[in-house]
């Protein structure tokens, strides 16, 4: 039975935690009387903690998090009301600021902030000896990446095998975008590159293939990164996959030339714009050439097989409905693969609330916290790109309206599917939970009740794009059509016969 059990709760299953792993990397001696148990946010908090008391520990760790703090809530009120003699010390960034306005902080015995590899240990070493430190919530000193001793070897085969493993080469950002965290951060640190390196050697050896850095800024020091592409194209196979967040307006030439050397597949940038409004970005500290964003955004897609997962943020101070839409098909007419439209969050800590009474910002109080309304977007617009963003999601981004989607979104993309989604909306009223052939019918239906595309053109478009999904039985927003066109019947046939093929 381990005294110690560190544990969280990943938003899935395929999500493995850099986090705990590093925690019990440096728990030193204790190692020896230590386990790490993840468990997901569609478990019941009840089963967890029985499952959790089942091991008889004297220590929970838990790693706290704006997708899991409503459910890691409960499990804590739980394990305190079930086992009060077992010490909860709770940890990680959604508890790390305004603890005092938390419930989660009040009913767990410790709460750690910030940076808890040291402390973790020092207080499990406390307890251990049946001492109580006298302060319940202790601030987390960050040490010299040099001094951690390294998570990597705590991913199981299994890990390696089922789920999203991730790695740092650095911490920290110098960029002090006022919604994001890594706003308080002082600069980016590096680890050591030659220790680094080796240790995804071993991952490489050991069999893993998908590397999922979460470096805010992957492209800051150049030759630093430059190396740690050229040690994966030296063992590149037909299965290496690397996932890495960009800098938009940093690609210099030897940058690029790495770039275009990785096949299909293999490369994937997520690159954050947020705004290319000059005033928002001043207003939340964001510095970003939009120009030179652009170009290299268009350079990427031109040139490199990288897929170009970008970021848009609604609700930023100063920016309204037109100046996103503007943004919006800004990006779009650069032609990245995704865009995610992003709610603006209220993440606790971060020096976006400095503009919360001058600009009129309204959050929900209840986890994520998103902004409901600000002066220049009330709620119901707040609520309509809600909508918007999630319809964009499944059938701008899927990728399973290749042939319609220039149909729909024609010179006026922004306004054309916001126009969309609204009808879409008003049909269901539901954003989730719509099966892909009733999708096909409402594209079909709406591309022609609000944008006004004809029918014909339509009707081939989705035909193509349905003959792709793999979808089996009646083409479903073909029924008016076989009424109605019985000449064509020949045609519908075709593509059966070709989705068969």
């Amino acid at each position: 039975m381990p005294d110690i059990i560190l544990t969280t709760l990943n938003a899935r299953y395929s999500h493995a935690s850099l986090g705990l792993r590093y925690l019990y990397a440096n728990l030193g001696e204790l190692q020896a009387c230590a386990v790490i148990r993840e468990f997901t946010i569609a478990l019941r908090p009840l089963d967890i903690a029985e499952q959790l008391l089942a091991e008889n520990p004297k220590i929970i760790g838990l790693g706290v998090y704006i997708w899991n703090i409503t459910e890691a809530t409960a499990l804590v009120s739980l394990l305190k009301q079930l086992a009060p003699n077992v010490m909860v010390i709770v940890g990680g960034p959604e508890v790390s600021y305004e603890p005092e306005q938390q419930n989660i902080v009040k009913t767990a015995d410790y709460l750690i902030t910030g940076a808890a590899e040291v402390r973790f240990r020092q207080i499990c070493e406390q307890l251990l000896r049946g001492q109580r430190p006298l302060q319940k919530i202790t601030k987390g000193e960050p040490v010299p990446l040099a001094q951690l001793s390294s998570p990597y070897q705590y991913y199981t085969d299994e890990d390696l095998r089922t789920r999203f493993i991730y790695v740092e080469a650095s911490r920290g950002c110098p960029f002090k975008c006022e919604f994001c965290l890594s706003a308080l951060d002082k600069t980016a640190y590096p680890f050591e590159l030659k220790r680094f390196l080796e240790e995804m050697e071993t991952l490489w050896q050991r069999g893993l293939r998908q590397f999922r850095f979460v470096d805010r800024t992957f492209n800051l020091k150049i030759q630093t990164t430059i190396a740690i592409l050229d040690f994966f194209l030296a063992r590149l196979d037909s299965e290496t996959f690397l996932h890495f967040e960009l800098i938009p307006d940093h690609l210099p030439e030897a940058l690029k030339e790495r770039i275009t050397r990785f096949p299909p597949n293999s490369l994937q940038f997520e690159i954050g714009i947020q705004s290319f409004n000059p005033e928002v970005q001043s207003l939340i500290s964001r510095k970003q050439d939009n120009d030179k964003s652009a170009e290299n955004i268009r350079w990427l897609r031109e040139n490199s097989t990288a897929h170009l997962h970008t970021d848009l943020i609604f609700g930023l101070p100063g920016e309204d409905l037109a100046s996103f839409g503007a943004g919006f098909d800004r990006l779009l007419a650069l032609a990245p693969h995704e865009i995610q439209v992003g709610i603006l969050k209220r993440l606790r800590g971060t020096p976006i609330t400095r503009h919360t009474e001058s600009f009129g910002m309204v959050y929900n109080p209840l986890p994520p916290y998103n902004i409901l309304r600000t002066d220049r977007a009330d709620f119901r617009t707040t609520q309509q790109m809600g909508r918007f963003a999630r319809y964009w999601d499944m059938i701008g981004n899927s990728g399973r309206f290749g042939q319609a989607l220039p149909l729909l979104l024609g010179d006026a993309p922004f306004t054309r599917f916001w126009a969309l989604s609204e009808w879409i909306y008003a049909q269901d009223q539901q954003t989730h939970q719509i099966a892909l052939p009733r999708l096909f019918v409402m594209v079909y239906q709406g591309g022609q009740e609000v944008l006004g595309i004809a029918r014909e053109t339509l009707e081939t478009a989705l035909l193509e794009d349905y003959s792709r999904t793999g979808q089996k039985g009646q083409v479903p927003f073909l029924k008016e059509f076989r009424r109605n066109a019985p000449q064509e019947r020949s045609v519908i046939r075709n593509q059966r016969q070709l989705r068969h093929t």
